[in-house]
């Protein structure tokens, strides 16, 4: 007989994560400078951002006209997977699911590897309650960027309700070493759960 997990209150998955901007290619530090680096000047700050980084600050910022920005930002070809990633955050919060996904497997055409963009999917389809793709994505996620701890806890959810505790328990392990102590501590009742629940499986499976 299955085992029923309980989950602490705090067990709810992450939300979703905007893009920002992305970091540019480095210097190649075997390469001399042969200029100083400029001084600080004023600039004027609204003409030197693209129509992405306008549409990321006015989204920050909480700017109702973010996803049009964000829309211009497209058609204008700056940021493309990016924009339709955070098109995507704003259609779901708004609650048009359809255009949420459109969105987001939209920022998955242009960029496959778009880690953002598969962590985001497997988050609506966690709330539609298909966990078989929302493992999916989690797990292509994790693969592209490894380092991001907020996969591992919902990746670790998706499991552990699937009743898949093992590997449960290792994303959630990971999720705890990527973050601050104390932020790893509200992962501790989910964890002991997890691991009294794999021990009675297996204290079930080998008593006659």
């Amino acid at each position: 007989m299955a085992q029923i997990l309980k989950f602490p209150v705090c067990a709810s998955k992450f939300g979703y994560k905007r893009v920002r901007k992305r970091a540019k290619t480095a210097e190649n530090p075997d390469q001399l400078t042969l200029f100083p680096p400029p001084t600080a000047q004023i600039l004027s700050f609204a003409s030197a951002l693209t129509p992405f980084e306008q549409a990321l600050m006015g989204d920050e910022l909480g700017d109702s006209n973010a996803g049009e920005l964000y829309r211009i930002a497209i058609d204008e070809q700056d940021c493309v997977a990016d924009a339709h990633c955070n098109l995507g955050i704003i259609e779901s919060k708004q609650g048009n699911t359809a255009k949420a996904f459109d969105c987001f497997t939209t920022s998955l055409k242009y960029n496959p590897r778009h880690s953002e963009a598969h962590y985001n999917l497997g988050n609506l389809y966690f709330d539609i309650n298909d966990l078989r793709l929302a493992q999916a994505h989690y797990e292509m996620a994790v693969e592209i960027d490894p380092l991001f701890p907020n996969v591992y806890f919902n990746l670790a959810l998706v499991r552990a309700i699937n009743n898949d505790l093992a590997p449960a328990i290792v994303a959630l392990t990971r999720y705890q070493e990527l973050v601050p102590e104390d932020e790893g501590r509200q992962a501790h009742e989910l964890l002991e759960n997890l691991r009294k629940s794999l021990a009675g499986a297996k204290n079930a499976r080998t008593s006659p």
